[in-house]
């Protein structure tokens, strides 16, 4: 419900902005202020009327950045973790339900949403379905079967969108596009991406106990379609990452940003296959934990793609949790591989391309062929300005390609990110399989002892059908898609 305490202020939208604003009076008109000029002033008609759901942590940022704009109306299902916002801008009506928020406020044109990741599929499409364009943070959905029924609504609707991995818009990434397009490295095959998430707590038994729920705090809300469950401090604030039910790990927050550069430089689509290890299969064989509900706390992912077109086939390799790959020979002992977040290094048929989180700084390997590295014309243009003013902007100009991430790539894209994810579940065989196991594997027992075969078309495992859990969650009543 929206907050006692907003004061609703009058709306004027692009198309009533005009007649309302010109006055004649004694046969003289007033004439608005941007006819006159203002140095930064951006006139009421040339804004887009947003609505902002979750606008504490993350969604502090959308706000921030597009405070040009016209802010129509805060969603938060948290007082407390919205409060720095809501007192920044107290004029601006404020809701906990999303759902009223796009009922009551028939001026929004665009949303922007920073919700936990189990939420963004159900809001983004309720959104769609009203015709709203939608910036959504990543990772896009939290099922692959989500990522799917995103991109074929926006689609259909044709709606400007964004996914919210901001190094989509950054200058590395065109860079890294624009070297291997030129041959520098020559065919590229193989790929390592690596993160140092998890920076939360994963691979821990799932929490027990009653705890009272905050005053602030709209649990049910929060939970959406997730499964009814007791409220914890072990979810809230921002641990809900490791949680299967909420978040998708490290790969799933990490990934969209560093699998990036990668999947639009070589040009991946849906990968043909995948294999993954994890710390927690271990230790849950070994120590009879359960850790079900918890995402593991280190993991190392293989994802096979085929050949597109000329291109070879390339394997993707993804490891967390402090595992890495090998440092290349190329690269001298005392220079740091990557940055602090992680990185990439790109193996082609004739050199290596090394890069951080983002795709920033892009170098050659060994780093001193960099000295004399004369770099091929740019045939990509650079963005100016945020990742979300460029989508703000491409509303503006109701042009779907003019961004970075639109869904039509972010779709297929996060589709990868969590095949990764549907591997490293399907590896630990106490969750497809509980209860007592035989004393003799079989292959398709274990499922980390075999390939998982995936049929990107029809989004379906074929070769070991317990896996397909992972593909569509089931939803709490009334949260449906």
């Amino acid at each position: 419900m929206k907050s006692p305490r907003s004061t609703k202020t009058k709306k004027k939208n692009r198309r009533n902005f005009l007649k309302n604003s010109a006055l004649a009076a004694g046969g003289i008109m007033i004439v608005p202020r941007h006819v006159l000029g203002g140095v930064g002033y951006t006139p009421p008609s040339d804004r887009l009327n947003i609505g902002y759901i979750a606008v504490g942590g993350r969604g502090r940022s959308h706000v921030n950045s597009t405070s040009s704009q016209n802010m129509i109306a805060f969603c938060d299902v948290s007082d407390e973790t919205a409060a720095d916002i809501y007192k920044k801008h107290p004029k601006v009506p404020r809701y906990k339900d999303f759902r009223v928020m796009l009922e009551e406020e028939k001026d929004i044109e665009a949303v922007m949403i920073a919700t936990p990741d189990h939420t963004h599929a159900t809001i983004a499409m309720a959104a769609m379905r009203l015709d709203k364009h939608v910036y959504v943070e990543k990772p896009l959905t939290h099922s692959i079967y989500e990522a799917r029924m995103l991109t074929e609504t926006a689609r259909k609707r044709k709606l400007v969108t964004q996914m919210g991995n901001q190094g989509s818009s950054g200058d590395g990434v065109r860079d890294i596009c624009e070297w291997i397009d030129a041959g520098t490295i020559g065919e590229v095959t193989k790929v390592h991406c690596w993160t140092n998430r998890p920076i939360w707590p994963q691979g821990v038994q799932t929490p027990e106990g009653k705890f009272e729920i905050p005053e602030s705090l709209d649990w049910d809300l929060w939970l959406g379609p997730a499964p009814q469950r007791e409220y914890n401090p072990a979810y809230l604030p921002f641990k809900w990452r490791g949680w299967w039910d909420y978040g998708t790990g490290a790969l799933g927050d990490m990934g969209c940003h560093i699998v990036d550069p990668p999947f639009k430089a070589l040009k991946l689509g849906y990968p043909e296959a995948v294999e993954a290890s994890t710390v927690q299969a271990y230790i849950s064989d070994f120590y009879e934990a359960d850790y079900k509900d918890s995402c593991p706390p280190a993991s190392k992912v293989h994802i096979f793609f085929p050949k597109r077109g000329e291109l070879p086939p390339v394997e993707l390799i993804w490891y967390d949790g402090g595992i890495m790959p090998r440092r290349p020979d190329e690269l001298g002992p005392n220079e740091a591989m990557g940055d602090w977040d992680g990185g990439v290094i790109f193996e082609g048929s004739k050199g290596k391309i090394m890069c951080g989180v983002y795709g920033k700084n892009p170098t050659l390997l060994p780093t001193n062929l960099m000295k004399d590295f004369k770099k091929p014309d740019q045939t990509i243009a650079r963005v100016k300005g945020s990742h979300q003013m460029q989508w703000v902007d491409a509303v503006k100009a109701n042009d779907m390609k003019a961004v970075s991430s639109p869904f039509e790539y972010a779709g297929p894209f996060t589709e990868t990110v969590l095949m990764g994810n549907l591997g490293i579940r399907s590896y630990d065989h106490k969750v497809l399989k509980p209860g007592k196991q035989p004393d003799h594997w079989a292959p398709y027992d274990y499922p980390g002892r075999i390939r998982l075969l995936w049929d990107g078309e029809n989004m379906k495992i074929t070769n070991f059908e317990l896996a397909n859990q992972f593909v569509k969650r089931e939803y709490r009543e009334g949260w449906s898609l």
